[in-house]
């Protein structure tokens, strides 16, 4: 792509998502929403399609693939990670880590556990009806596993828009984050089981080692670049050198994860999202200022932001449409993830003793589902075993379907969610009417 190319892309993107907060307004959408949708508009199912003198004022295959702005989505999620990390000060932690802890852990493992056992009930009945086998054992197994993972992007934008503030909203993003590291225990373990029933062999190796070993080098990296961080703020004062000085730091996290390697029979590798999550996690334990620091963030990284998820929705795959038994196999992952989210943070924070409304509306605030779900269908894809097999297909349409369902509708169910448990409250009305009319009296 030409640089032409580039920046119109990106021009475009930031207009269609503020415009599309503007148009959607007065039904009181989250803003996520309104930039996904923006984004499938662009995408190459629908204006993306057009080109005017060579040139795409969306994205399509050809001129424009979304697939090229990687690097975008790769460091807007670093900042997400590094802002949740910011909830884990070891002054909350002391009061609400048991029950984050146990929550994040069951709430995963009961969405895996069910989606697994409606999708192996799924496959007998299509297998009997049909006779044909179009959901793989195997691809149950891991649906259930990618089932797991919840999408902190989403949720930490309709918290930060409506300012949400409660005691769900304190216990929903350290789970969130914990969600990611549960995640990747159970998606290999899984991967391990589907590659033995499909006729190879359990190989500890892959099953439990590597993905450990992931967990303890990300947080390990985290923590040693969220010391360095610590120590090198002090050098400086002005609040602009400090703001660059923790951008740096966050882009610097987000490419050493990139890195793996592969000793002998072991491969190597790290999480972007965990690493930046325990950078901001020992930044904002060790620095006495990181409060009023995050909060200059804020300003800094919404056009990233923004930019990741209209290219998020132009990168929405409508052509699970096309095929009728995928949208039923997505239909009932969509309803047995959901049920498995909900009555699994239910059935904890009811363990735990929380309070109620965090007991009734947890688990609709963790049904959004994209990054960490993607990046399991893309080591699928890339397996020499199940990526050109009706395995990963299956795998890759039915994560796609569930992604599209969740990010549009997933941010309003949370703002719904957030707002019924109190956590979200209106703008005070002397507010909204200096908005309007600047010279309101104060």
């Amino acid at each position: 792509m030409s640089t032409i190319q580039i920046l119109l892309s990106m021009a475009v993107c930031l207009f269609i998502g503020l415009m599309l907060t503007r148009l959607l307004k007065p039904l009181h959408l989250p803003d996520v929403t309104a930039y996904l949708i923006g984004g499938v508009l662009i995408g190459a199912y629908c204006l993306g399609r057009f080109t005017v003198g060579g040139f795409a004022f969306g994205f399509n295959n050809d001129v424009a693939p979304a697939e090229a702005f990687t690097i975008i989505s790769d460091i807007a999620l670093g900042f997400i990670a590094f802002d949740i990390g910011n909830e884990f000060r070891v002054r909350d932690l002391k009061k609400i880590g048991k029950q984050a802890s146990i929550i994040g852990i069951i709430q995963a493992v009961t969405a895996t556990v069910i989606v697994d056992a409606a999708l192996v009930a799924l496959h007998f009945i299509l297998l009997s009806v049909t006779g044909v086998d179009y959901l793989p054992l195997p691809a149950c197994i891991l649906l259930g596993a990618i089932a797991s993972a919840t999408a902190p992007a989403a949720t930490l934008m309709v918290v930060r828009q409506y300012k949400a503030k409660g005691k769900l909203t304190d216990l929903l993003l350290p789970i969130v984050a914990l969600d990611d590291a549960v995640g990747l225990v159970i998606f290999a373990v899984s991967f391990g089981v589907a590659k033995a029933m499909d006729g190879g062999q359990m190989d500890i190796i892959s099953v439990a080692a590597e993905p450990l070993l992931e967990i303890f080098l990300s947080l390990a990296l985290g923590a040693l670049l969220g010391v360095a961080l610590s120590f090198v703020e002090k050098l400086f004062h002005s609040h602009s050198n400090r703001l660059t000085l923790m951008i740096t730091f966050v882009l610097l996290s987000v490419a050493l994860a990139k890195l793996h390697f592969t000793p002998g029979y072991v491969n190597v590798h790290f999480s972007s999202l965990l690493t930046c999550m325990m950078l901001g996690t020992v930044f904002c334990n060790l620095c006495t200022t990181s409060e009023e620091m995050m909060e200059r963030t804020e300003k800094w990284t919404k056009p990233i932001f923004l930019l990741f998820f209209v290219i998020s929705g132009a990168s929405l795959d409508l052509s699970v449409f096309s095929q009728p038994v995928f949208i039923l196999i997505g239909v009932v992952y969509i309803l047995f993830r959901s049920l498995g989210k909900y009555f699994g943070a239910m059935g904890s924070a009811l363990m735990t003793k929380c309070d109620s409304p965090t007991v009734k509306y947890l688990g609709i605030t963790l049904l959004p589902q994209a990054g960490v779900a993607l990046g399991m269908v893309s080591t699928v894809a890339s397996d020499s075993v199940f990526g050109a097999s009706p395995i990963g297909q299956t795998v890759r349409f039915t994560v796609l379907f569930g992604v599209l369902i969740y990010e549009i509708f997933g941010p309003m169910m949370t703002k719904w969610a957030l707002t019924r448990a109190g956590d979200i409250t209106a703008k005070p009305e002397g507010k909204t009417a200096r908005r309007e009319n600047p010279k309101h009296p104060q």
